[in-house]
């Protein structure tokens, strides 16, 4: 039989590892059968790394494989829950970080021995749909309140009242994990175990339902359902307390403490296997503690509550509606598809396809239709074309900016160059008393001369680009019209043009000149920089142009001018 349905010896082994192991742990000496079987279910959650997942990835490892579309009373076989175990695992591993990935192939295959080993134990290989979910909804992680309202929407009708009849079967499918892991005498099914949480004639409501089984305590055919979430909580709470039968100086986990003893108290362990020393029994009551306060807090805590009027303490759960949200009606509604949503679009089609009577489903619809509606209103509230225009403005200013600066360190290398040509061009005093070593000096000094001048040379070739580039972006701006969609009122004015400071040229004319360097430039920077008739030229620093000001002279130029400099080299 187990052949026919895919399932070898390593299956089988796979199987009875985990409850060998589980015996390992000496679960079975814990005396209290509630202790007992939170724990044993724990270590089967934890082995199967689903203590990492919660019921919202259930709920969407479900959406993926189709399970939600499906009627309860469905069978899905081993190959289709395994495909769902694997969907499960795999998106765990792509949200753990890389130095937290776990063993996805002895996840599902330990799960799976699990789930076959609960409600498959005679080898049919068949599972139906409402016991997958109540299953994994059971013994997953998470927060117990999450988890219970999806197992009510399971249970209820399209009015949000529960269905006894399902909460019976609910009742009959999630007993029979107590009965795997060997605790069946003490939570086994019976017939009056629905009755004894609700009554038969009474209307329960989502939040009567969260009330009864977050209670303290709970039902007791539920009570081990709880404490296996509490057991997940205090796991690693610490207590500077020494246990008083073992003498630990500290203990995690749980701690209990004597109500008739005076400052008696037991870690976890001691409690679970009845250990008891001095006049301390087994038959006193015991008080549960999940943290630790110290006895200063305690007192502010306790002079606070009495001085309170009202009452301190929180309720169990936020407060539901009675009437569950009805499912939106989108038949008639237009949806504009752009890239931006593109993604949503497609997540709210496979929401639609699923079933419209749980009401997570129906608030994540409505999110995200609230969202592709801004989207829409946002894109009719904005030209398209503003912000196009305000990125290219923004870039011609960006450039600008960039030429003047680079035009700004070219020229202090022009003066840099032009005084260390100074220095390196003066004669010697005396060239009659020079002896061979100041000849070879003077050599190697008009050799770096000669090598000045061609840095010269390329500095201006780079200067003349750069003041082309700078007239075509300044007509491209003069060009521009206030009515175009790229230009900029702030760009639109006209710049003033300085009176170029002229001084006679004296000496002869140098290699290269500041009229070479501007050669093919016109318009406003031919203005200001070209030469004004053929004995006067402008400065070329003696001008620089100031985004507030305009043009102004530059108080930093310590050439008297262009031509005269280079003509006393």
């Amino acid at each position: 039989m187990i052949e026919d349905f895919g399932w070898s010896g390593d299956n089988m082994a796979d199987r009875r590892q985990l409850f060998v192991e589980m015996r390992a742990q000496d679960l079975d000496s814990i005396r209290l059968s509630t202790y007992r079987t939170a724990c044993k279910l724990r270590f089967v959650q934890k082995k199967c790394n689903l203590h990492l997942v919660d019921i919202w990835n259930i709920i969407e490892a479900f959406r993926e494989n189709g399970i939600n579309t499906m009627d309860l009373n469905a069978e899905l076989s081993v190959a289709r829950l395994e495909v769902v175990l694997s969907t499960i695992f795999y998106q765990l591993n792509k949200r753990m970080p890389t130095t937290h990935q776990i063993n996805v192939d002895q996840s599902i295959s330990l799960l799976l021995n699990f789930l076959l080993a609960s409600y498959d134990p005679e080898g049919h290989g068949k599972i139906s749909v409402f016991v997958v979910k109540m299953a994994l909804a059971t013994i997953c992680g998470g927060k117990i309140l999450d988890k219970l309202r999806y197992i009510f929407s399971q249970i209820s009708d399209s009015a949000g009242i529960m269905v006894h009849s399902q909460f019976d079967q609910f009742l009959r499918e999630v007993l029979k994990l107590p009965m795997a892991v060997f605790e069946g005498p003490s939570f086994g099914y019976t017939e009056q175990a629905a009755r004894m949480c609700f009554t038969q004639q009474k209307k329960v409501s989502l939040n009567t339902f969260l009330d009864t089984l977050m209670s303290d305590p709970s039902p007791q055919c539920l009570v081990w359902l709880p404490l296996m979430h509490r057991l997940a909580n205090v796991e690693n709470v610490f207590h500077p307390v020494e246990c008083s039968y073992c003498h630990t100086e500290s203990m995690m986990g749980f701690r209990y403490r004597c109500q008739q003893c005076h400052n008696y108290q037991l870690c976890q362990d001691c409690f679970w296997r009845g250990h008891a020393s001095g006049s301390h029994s087994n038959q006193h009551q015991m008080k549960e503690y999940t943290s630790w306060k110290s006895p200063a807090k305690k007192l502010s805590h306790a002079f606070s509550k009495s001085l309170s009027c009202a009452s301190s303490r929180e309720p169990l759960h936020p407060m539901f509606p009675e009437m569950p949200d009805k499912p939106l009606n989108l038949a008639h509604i237009v949806f504009v598809v752009t890239v931006s949503c593109r993604d949503s679009i497609f997540l709210l089609i496979s929401l639609l396809e699923s079933s419209n009577h749980q009401e997570e489903e129906h608030s994540l619809i409505a999110r995200y239709a609230a969202r592709l509606a801004a989207d829409a209103a946002q894109q009719q509230r904005i030209p398209t074309d503003l912000p196009y225009s305000l990125d290219a403005n923004k870039q011609q200013r960006q450039l600008i900016a960039e030429l003047e600066s680079k035009n700004r360190e070219i020229l202090q290398e022009i003066q840099r160059l032009r005084l260390q040509h100074e220095e390196a061009s003066q004669p010697p005093p005396d060239r009659g008393q020079q002896n061979p070593t100041l000849l070879a000096e003077l050599r190697l000094l008009r050799q770096r001369k000669d090598e000045l001048e061609q840095r010269m040379s390329t500095l201006q070739e780079s200067r003349r680009e750069l003041m082309v580039q700078l007239e075509q972006l300044m007509m491209l701006l003069k060009t521009q019209g206030p009515g175009s969609p790229r230009s900029s009122p702030s760009h639109t004015t006209s710049r003033p043009i300085p009176t170029p400071i002229h001084s006679e040229s004296a000496g002869t004319t140098p290699t290269h000149t500041p009229q070479d360097s501007l050669m093919g430039v016109g318009g406003d920077v031919q203005e200001a920089f070209a030469q004004g008739n053929t004995h006067r030229k402008a400065c070329i620093k003696c001008w620089i142009w100031c985004p507030k000001h305009g043009w102004k002279q530059n108080n930093l130029c310590v050439c008297v001018c262009v031509s005269k400099v280079q003509g006393e080299i």
